[in-house]
């Protein structure tokens, strides 16, 4: 069985396995992209060259490799898939007057411009135009009352120009950094470079995606540098050099999630390998989510396994506002369960990739469902669904939610399935793969 592409209108057919299908697949699923990303970030300002192994091949780390060269890094392929070796920037490097190209990725348009302060020139900071719409005023504005030159020309938005001198004063600063998380990273990544570093407080009504800030510090502590936390919503960096390392980064745990959810759509069972004992991303409070809605979860020698019955439970509440990226997945299981969910805590999703909380209500009643917006949620109403067009807006997760409402509804068609590409490139023939491992 496999689904295919209508290539006049971009649409991918959601494949639709015949009743009486039985999962029993094993998926490896590539490096995250949250901690590739950091890893990057970290080996372009550290005091040596260093080793990452296990990268996420995808266009974000694309664009973040590309991005970090630009600013004077040497990142070179190794002997293997996914190691990069990294030269860290050279001190005061000049790099003129340049453009930097985010893309739609919220860790590169979040984490960049920090380290653009600490090179000279004149760097502008822009990317596709659904990344214009994406709130950057945190970032910029902390970054000024941190020392820094910038050239805010669009309000908050991209594009804006980093007057970069080579150093930033570092010191106390506030931030709103309830849209997102990663105004909070994008601070603390490169506060240890700054000449005072950095003592920064969240100022606002929510935090939300702790575990990423909690990433951040991790991944810090790994590089050597000096990280305290006076409390949940305050960060102290002190000043000093970041290690060069070699690491190995985990599978995305929360890339994995569509392929778990496969399990309890069809029944049967879906095993994830390398999946970490231990680890700060938000995916893994995916497996416990998963045993609420009907699910049995085992971990075996590092191989987390979801055996499912086709019978899925609705979760009467489900507060996502640490790990809001798993929202499309429980958005589409929620919506094909048997009682209805009120999913809470995921305001800040608005400003993502695309508004999903918009998108997600559309999609799922685009195909009869009743899913309702709330001011930060869905409230999804399980009825029987019918086949038709499920749009992504550019949003890699918007993708994966059709694909696991196809597994139930036939006749699904996912538009701009390679959307996926953004995190996760060849998506669809995974998703191929993982449904021919099954028992008639």
């Amino acid at each position: 069985m496999t689904s295919s592409v209508n290539t006049a209108h971009d649409l991918w057919l959601a494949p639709t396995p015949h009743s009486g299908v039985t999962l029993d697949a094993t998926v490896r699923v590539p490096g995250s992209k949250s901690l590739t990303n950091r890893y990057l970030v970290l080996a372009a300002l550290a005091d040596g060259p260093s080793v990452v192994r296990g990268t996420l091949k995808s266009r974000d780390s694309d664009l973040m490799i590309a991005a970090l060269q630009q600013l004077g890094a040497v990142i070179v392929p190794g002997s293997e898939v996914g190691e990069y070796h990294v030269s860290p920037i050279p001190q005061g490097y000049n790099v003129g007057d340049i453009t930097l190209d985010c893309g739609l990725a919220g860790t590169v348009m979040r984490f960049i411009p920090a380290v653009a302060a600490l090179v000279t020139g004149r760097i502008t900071i822009d990317g596709d135009e659904g990344a214009r719409i994406r709130p950057m005023k945190p970032i910029i504005e902390g970054l000024q009352r941190l020392g820094v030159d910038i050239e805010d020309t669009s309000d908050g938005f991209l594009p804006f120009t980093v007057h970069a001198t080579g150093a930033v004063l570092g010191g106390q600063v506030d931030v709103d950094a309830s849209g997102s998380s990663q105004f909070v990273s994008g601070l603390l990544l490169a506060a240890s470079r700054f000449t005072d570093g950095v003592s920064l407080t969240h100022q606002g009504d929510s935090l939300p995606s702790l575990p990423h800030i909690d990433m951040t510090v991790e991944v810090l502590r790994e590089a050597q540098v000096q990280v305290t936390q006076p409390s949940t919503t305050s960060w102290v960096v002190a000043a000093g050099p970041i290690s060069a390392q070699d690491v190995q980064i985990e599978p995305d745990l929360s890339n994995a999630t569509p392929f778990m959810a496969a399990a309890l759509v069809l029944g049967g069972t879906v095993r994830i390998p390398a999946w970490p004992a231990k680890t700060t991303q938000p995916g893994a409070l995916a497996p416990e989510i998963f045993a609420r809605m009907g699910a049995t979860v085992t971990y075996d020698e590092s191989v987390l396994s979801i055996q499912g019955t086709g019978h899925i439970k609705g979760l009467g509440t489900l507060d996502l506002s640490a790990a809001g990226e798993l929202a499309p997945t429980f958005a589409a299981l929620c919506a094909l369960a048997d009682a209805p969910t009120v999913i809470t805590g995921i305001a800040h999703l608005r400003g993502h990739e695309t508004d999903r909380l918009a998108a997600l209500s559309q999609e799922i009643n685009r195909l009869g469902g009743q899913c309702v917006e709330t001011p930060d949620g869905l409230n999804i109403t399980p009825v029987p669904l019918q086949g038709g067009v499920f749009h992504t807006y550019h949003d890699h997760r918007m993708a994966t939610a059709g694909a696991i409402i196809g597994l139930r509804t036939p006749d699904v068609f996912v538009e701009n399935i390679a959307t996926t590409g953004k995190t996760l490139p060849g998506f669809d023939a995974m998703w191929n793969a993982m449904l021919e491992q099954h028992t008639a």
